[in-house]
């Protein structure tokens, strides 16, 4: 059986589905292509609220003979007989969500490595700024955060911060989580 999946979800169901390899990429999808600047758009345009368009699945319980992981990542096989979501709209959104936050390392076809861990937010940024940023050099300590520390550190580390970055860095982690 198959159907066209128009359900509404948060990033961290998303998030949750790819790791768990429901999220697949049918073979006749052209492959992930945005780099680490790229993929730092998305994640301004999703912070800031702008709309990024909709996400396609073809959610099927049939196994396609050639399909791929997002991002060509070694994720989870499903059972057979169990439901996957073929990626149809939105694979180069989706990667770049899911690596930025779980700050992955995606190899090229050509052995390139994009580090998705260097990912930044700017904690002293301003409505007409970039919020997600991919240079820190010049930035002082603690004016930033990368995407994955957010996500995934621990309290100790984000408690670290100074208290007038604190809420910012709640309402980022709220919004990147989908609330």
């Amino acid at each position: 059986m198959a159907t066209l999946d128009t359900g509404d979800k948060n990033f961290a169901q998303i998030v949750n589905e790819i790791s768990t390899g429901q999220v697949k990429i049918p073979q006749f999808q052209r492959k992930f292509v945005w780099d680490v600047k790229a993929s730092a758009k998305l994640l301004d345009s999703i912070i800031k609220g702008y709309p990024i368009g909709n996400f396609i699945y073809w959610r099927t319980d049939e196994e396609l003979r050639s399909v791929r992981n997002l991002g060509n990542l070694n994720l989870p096989q499903q059972s057979k007989g169990e439901f996957v979501n073929y990626v149809l709209d939105g694979q180069q959104r989706l990667t770049s969500f899911f690596a930025a936050v779980e700050g992955l390392q995606i190899e090229r076809e050509v052995g390139k490595i994009e580090d998705y861990s260097k990912i930044f937010l700017n904690l002293d940024s301003n409505e007409e700024e970039d919020i997600v940023i991919t240079d820190v050099s010049e930035k002082p300590e603690q004016s930033y955060i990368r995407l994955f520390d957010l996500m995934k550190g621990d309290f100790t580390y984000l408690a670290s911060f100074p208290k007038n970055k604190q809420e910012k860095l709640n309402q980022l982690k709220k919004i990147l989580e989908g609330y």
